[in-house]
């Protein structure tokens, strides 16, 4: 590999890093905003009922909108990169984000200036608002939902890579498609009832039963963007193709496609 091939191949990883890590940690931070998808979209809740005891709707986490974005990341990092490359940026995003959780822990336990109290002591309705308490209660998370989210969030990446790379090994380099959405169907699957799990089961005061209703609800707007966006694979994949060229496009893709082990 010459100096010019190792500097495009340097500057992929770079760039894919960076939209990966900052999606994923903004998806962390926002996460805590929960919206309704079917009145964001001028809908009536569907009101679907599980076991005959919970009520469900379309509400969602802010943090879905963006983490497809990560989907797609994960699976063209992977693409060229392999297993390495997805647990080298993978266990360096969970890093960052138990940081931001320290930072974000240290800085809401700050004293808040008097002055930022009185200025912001009023809603542009003149009603009272205590801002300190509004952004404590908006950056601070607990610590079963921080757990629950990092623990998920490694689980989900290593069982990505490896249905991956399976999913390769049989198709080889065609039917990206299925090897993309096949991975992310079965790590979704994982992350979306490992988080709840632990977040709201181990150190919260859900039952099974509630954990069940909102992971497949959760799970569902995971497929549904996963097929969705798989068309956005075959761009991005041509355009990193051209980018690269053809000789070390082949010998990228053969490499990545050398570990199929789990860990």
């Amino acid at each position: 590999m010459n100096k010019s091939q190792n500097s495009r191949k340097t500057n992929l990883f770079i760039i894919l890093g960076g939209i990966f890590l900052t999606n994923a940690i903004l998806a962390e931070i926002i996460g805590v905003k929960i919206f309704s998808a079917e009145k964001t979209l001028g809908f009536d809740p569907v009101n679907w009922t599980f076991f005959g005891e919970y009520l469900l709707d379309f509400n969602l986490t802010a943090g879905a909108v963006i983490w497809p974005v990560v989907f797609i990341t994960t699976d063209i990092i992977n693409e060229y990169f392999g297993k390495k490359g997805v647990k080298k940026i993978s266990f360096l995003t969970a890093g960052l984000i138990a940081y931001s959780f320290i930072v974000i822990s240290v800085v809401t336990a700050l004293t808040p200036a008097d002055f930022w109290l009185d200025v912001n002591a009023a809603t542009p309705d003149g009603e009272s608002f205590n801002i300190s308490y509004a952004f404590n209660t908006i950056f601070r998370q607990g610590l079963g939902i921080i757990i629950g989210s990092l623990t998920a969030f490694l689980l989900g990446q290593l069982i990505d890579v490896y249905v991956f790379q399976r999913l390769r090994s049989l198709t080889g380099e065609n039917k990206i498609w299925l090897r993309a959405t096949g991975s992310t169907l079965v790590s979704q699957f994982i992350d979306s009832f490992v988080v709840l799990g632990i977040a709201f089961y181990v150190f919260g005061n859900w039952s099974i039963s509630q954990i069940i209703a909102v992971g497949i609800m959760n799970y569902l707007y995971k497929m549904t963007v996963a097929i969705v966006l798989t068309p956005l694979l075959y761009v991005g994949h041509g355009i990193i193709d051209r980018y690269l060229g053809k000789e070390l496009t082949e010998e990228m893709l053969a490499e990545a496609s050398e570990d199929k082990s789990f860990l």
